[in-house]
C-alpha cells in the first residue's frame, strides 16, 4: 500500500510540474503566443510548424486547442488552418515527450534552486514567472526518477504486477485507460512520461504501453472537444477535428503484433521505444493527415453547423472562457472583448434614443428598456469573470489592465443607465422643433466620443486619447453654447413651459455626463505617458507634445470622473 501511495504521490508531482510550466508560460508570453498563433495562419503548412512550436513550449496540446477553438469562434482565423495546427500541436507534445526523458538527472536540482530563488525574489515579474516555469521543469525531471524508484518494488511484487497486467492485458482496454488517465490529469504529456517510465521499470510490457499512449492522445482529443462546449459551434469543429484525428489512431492497433516484434529488434531500451514509437506515430500521423484538413473541416461543419437562433433571443457572454482563469494574460484578452460587447450595446441605446428624440418612442423606448438588461447581464458576467482571476498572480502590467477593464465596464454600465433615464425623461415631456435640433448635433458628437473612447481602451495609443480629450472639451463647449442658446429663447418666449424647458436642459446635462465617462479612457493612456516622460528636452521633438500633454491632463483634472462613474 506504502509503495502504491508513493507511486500515485509521484505521478501527481509530475502532473503538478507540467501544470506549473503551462501556465508559466502562458502568463510571460501568453499574448505573444496568441498573437503569433492568429498571425500564422493564412497556410496549413505555417499554421501546423506554429502549432507545433507553440506546444512545444507550453507543453500542452489542450491550450493549443483552447486558442485555436477561441480563435476561430471569435473568427479570427478559418477553420482549416486551424486543424492544422492541431496537427502540428500532437508533434509538439511528441518532441517535449522526447526532450524530458534524456538523461537530466543533475539538471533537476539546478533548475528547481534557481527557480524557486527567482521566483521568491520577484513573484510578480516576468522573471518570477520564469522562475516558475523552471520550478516546473525541475519538478518534472524529478517526478520522473521517483516513479522509476517507486515502480522497483512493482516489479517483484507479484500481486502489482498481475493488476497491471489485467489491466492491459488487451491493447484496446489499454487506449481506453490512457484516454481515461489523461482526462484526469488534464495532460497527455504526463501520460506518455509515466507510461514510458513504467515501461521501462518493468511493470508493463511494450503492447500494453503503446496501447496507452494511443489512448493518451485520444483522451487528450476528448478533453479538448469538453472544454470548447462553450464556444459557439465554428470554435466547437476545431475541437472535434482534432478528435476524429486522434480516433483515426486506432488503426494501429491491428498492426500491433508486428509491429512490436520489429521495436524489439532494435537496440533501444523499452523506455525509449516507447518515446520512439510515440514521436514516430504522432509525426508519420499527421503529416500524412495534414493534406486532409480542408475535407475535415467541410465534414465538421456539416455535423456542427451554426445555430440559427440566440439562446432566448438575449445577450449572452461570449468570450468568458472560464479555462483561461488560470492564464491571465489570455483572460483579460477575454474580459477586454466582452467589455467592448457592452460598449456595442450603449451605441445601439444611444441610436434608439435618437428616436425617441425624434418622437418615435413606443419602439425605440421598448429596444433601449430591452438593451439595458442585455447590458447589465453582460456587465455582471464580466464583473464576476474578473473577480474569478486571481489577482495575486498577476504581473503590475496585467493589473492596471485589470483595473481598466474594470472601470470602463462600470463607466458602460453607468452610461446605459443614464441612457434609460433619458428615455423615460423625453417620453414624459415633449420636446420642440428646435430643442430636436440640438440634440441630435450634440448626439452626433457623443457617438463618435464613444467609438472613439473604445479605441483608445482598446489600442492604448497616445495621439488617440489626446484626440479623445480635445473632443471632450469641444463637447463641453458645445454643450455650454446650446444650454444658453436655449435660455435665451425661454426669454424670448415668457409662455413657453417652464416644464419643457427643464426636461431640454436636463436632457443636455445627462449628455454631458455620458460624454464624461465615454472619455475616460484617455486619462489612463495619457497618465501613464506622463509618468514614462521625465526630461522632455532629451527626447528631440516630444517637447511641444509633452507641453500639450501636460496641458490637457491640466485643463481636465477638475473634471475627471472620480472614481471612474463621476460626472465631468
Amino acid at each position: 500500500m506504502l509503495t502504491l501511495l508513493h507511486l500515485l504521490s509521484a505521478i501527481a508531482l509530475l502532473v503538478w510540474g507540467t501544470h506549473i510550466v503551462r501556465t508559466g508560460i502562458l502568463r510571460v508570453y501568453g499574448l505573444q503566443l496568441r498573437q503569433l498563433l492568429s498571425h500564422s495562419m493564412r497556410r496549413p503548412s505555417l499554421a501546423f510548424l506554429t502549432g507545433m512550436g507553440v506546444t512545444a513550449l507550453v507543453q500542452s496540446s489542450n491550450a493549443t486547442a483552447m486558442l485555436a477553438s477561441a480563435f476561430v469562434a471569435e473568427g479570427l482565423m478559418a477553420l482549416t488552418p486551424a486543424l492544422a495546427a492541431m496537427l502540428g500541436a500532437d508533434v509538439g507534445t511528441a518532441l517535449m515527450a522526447r526532450v524530458l526523458t534524456l538523461d537530466l538527472s543533475w539538471l533537476s536540482p539546478l533548475l528547481l534552486l534557481c527557480g524557486i530563488s527567482l521566483f521568491l525574489a520577484q513573484k510578480r515579474s516576468r522573471a518570477g514567472q520564469l522562475g516558475r516555469v523552471a520550478i516546473g521543469l525541475g519538478l518534472i525531471m524529478l517526478a520522473l526518477e521517483l516513479i522509476v524508484v517507486a515502480s522497483e518494488p512493482i516489479t517483484h511484487a507479484q500481486g502489482l504486477g498481475l493488476l497491471f497486467a489485467s489491466l492491459t492485458g488487451d491493447p484496446l482496454l489499454a487506449a481506453m485507460i490512457g484516454a481515461l488517465f489523461a482526462m484526469l490529469t488534464y495532460s497527455s504529456l504526463a501520460t506518455v512520461l509515466l507510461t514510458a517510465t513504467l515501461a521501462g521499470a518493468g511493470p508493463i510490457d511494450l503492447p500494453q504501453a503503446i496501447g496507452l499512449v494511443i489512448g493518451a492522445n485520444i483522451g487528450s482529443g476528448m478533453l479538448a472537444y469538453l472544454n470548447s462546449s462553450l464556444h459557439a459551434a465554428a470554435g466547437r469543429r476545431v475541437a472535434l477535428g482534432n478528435l476524429l484525428y486522434k480516433l483515426l489512431g486506432l488503426l494501429v492497433l491491428p498492426l500491433l503484433d508486428p509491429l512490436t516484434a520489429w521495436m524489439r529488434t532494435l537496440p533501444l531500451s523499452l523506455q525509449d521505444q516507447v518515446i520512439g514509437f510515440h514521436l514516430a506515430y504522432n509525426s508519420l500521423r499527421c503529416l500524412l493527415l495534414l493534406p486532409s484538413v480542408a475535407p475535415m473541416a467541410h465534414l465538421c461543419t456539416r455535423l456542427l453547423p451554426e445555430r440559427i437562433t440566440e439562446r432566448n433571443g438575449t445577450a449572452q457572454p461570449r468570450y468568458l472562457d472560464l479555462e483561461a482563469l488560470p492564464t491571465p494574460t489570455l483572460a483579460l484578452a477575454n474580459a477586454v472583448r466582452e467589455t467592448l460587447r457592452i460598449g456595442d450595446l450603449v451605441e445601439q441605446m444611444l441610436d434608439h434614443l435618437q428616436d425617441v428624440l425624434l418622437g418615435h418612442r413606443v419602439e425605440a423606448g421598448r429596444e433601449i428598456r430591452r438593451l439595458e438588461d442585455e447590458l447589465d447581464r453582460l456587465y455582471g458576467a464580466v464583473k464576476l469573470y474578473l473577480v474569478k482571476l486571481p489577482r495575486q498572480s498577476l504581473g503590475d502590467a496585467e493589473d492596471r489592465r485589470w483595473a481598466e477593464i474594470i472601470e470602463l465596464a462600470v463607466n458602460l454600465r453607468q452610461a446605459g443607465y443614464i441612457l434609460a433615464k433619458m428615455q423615460h425623461r423625453a417620453e414624459r415631456r415633449s420636446v420642440t422643433r428646435p430643442d430636436q435640433e440640438e440634440l441630435t448635433e450634440l448626439h452626433g458628437e457623443l457617438l463618435a466620443n464613444l467609438r472613439l473612447g473604445l479605441s483608445v481602451f482598446l489600442s492604448g495609443d497616445s495621439r488617440s486619447a489626446r484626440q479623445l480629450l480635445r473632443q471632450k472639451r469641444r463637447f463641453r463647449a458645445l454643450e455650454r453654447n446650446l444650454a444658453h442658446a436655449h435660455v435665451d429663447r425661454l426669454h424670448r418666449q415668457p409662455l413657453h413651459s417652464t416644464e419643457v424647458g427643464s426636461a431640454h436642459l436636463e436632457l443636455l446635462e445627462d449628455m454631458k455626463r455620458l460624454n464624461s465617462l465615454f472619455c475616460c479612457s484617455a486619462y489612463v493612456v495619457l497618465e501613464a505617458e506622463a509618468q514614462n516622460t521625465d526630461c522632455p528636452d532629451e527626447r528631440p521633438g516630444h517637447g511641444r507634445q509633452d507641453d500639450e500633454l501636460r496641458r490637457l491632463l491640466t485643463d481636465d483634472a477638475a473634471n475627471r470622473p472620480a472614481g471612474g462613474s463621476a460626472t465631468g
